[in-house]
């Protein structure tokens, strides 16, 4: 099961199986008492994070000392948690280009309390020994490091490899843009899938992401 929990314009989820729980994505630091709240009825065993943005990890440190939980994310964006500039964003579309504004001025503004992730994750990697029949998907694209969560072949959370802000779409910034709608494709490739996205509304799986 997927719960979303939503944060302002952001999502962190909870993929649960009875009792046990991984947390994916930790949200701003305003919203971290709504998340340890959403936590509590579940024995929350690991902290995904899908990339290094400060919107996705700020309260990682935080959750992960209260919920007594390792923190898990591939090691292509450990280095962002110090400096989320470090991976130059772009966009191409006007609307994207209003997004990343905002996105580099939080990057510059919004501190993230440093942490070491615990586990290194990559393309294939079981979550079974934390209670959580789900793999991980490379997703790179938006960062060198992004990652998705398949559920069971069922749902898919994508960090920002997609978008719903203001409607399904590719993700409006990227690092790289061909690695990004290589990781779309990919997605896509899938088949069918309840998709979670790390902004806006689930949606299902499309044929095709632009």
């Amino acid at each position: 099961m997927v719960r979303r929990i939503c944060c302002g314009n952001g999502n962190c989820y909870l993929i649960s199986d009875g009792k046990n729980a991984i947390l994916v994505d930790t949200g701003r630091e305003k919203y971290r008492q709504k998340i340890l709240d959403a936590c509590k009825p579940y024995d929350v065993r690991l902290l995904v994070l899908t990339h290094g943005h400060v919107d996705h990890i700020q309260n990682a440190a935080f959750l992960s000392n209260a919920l007594s939980c390792p923190i898990a994310m591939h090691e292509a964006d450990i280095s962002l948690i110090a400096d989320n500039m470090l991976q130059p964003l772009h966009a191409h579309s006007i609307l994207g280009k209003i997004v990343l504004a905002a996105s580099i001025k939080s990057f510059h503004e919004d501190a993230i309390l440093s942490f070491t992730p615990n586990i290194s994750l990559k393309e294939g990697d079981s979550l079974e020994d934390y209670g959580i029949p789900a793999k991980v998907i490379g997703l790179p694209g938006h960062t060198q490091g992004s990652i998705g969560i398949d559920i069971m072949g069922k749902e898919l959370i994508v960090g920002d490899a997609l978008m719903n802000m203001f409607y399904p779409t590719v993700s409006m910034l990227y690092n790289d843009r061909d690695t990004m709608l290589q990781s779309a494709h990919k997605i896509s490739g899938l088949g069918e899938r309840q998709i979670y996205f790390g902004h806006g509304k689930p949606k299902k799986n499309r044929s095709a992401w632009r």
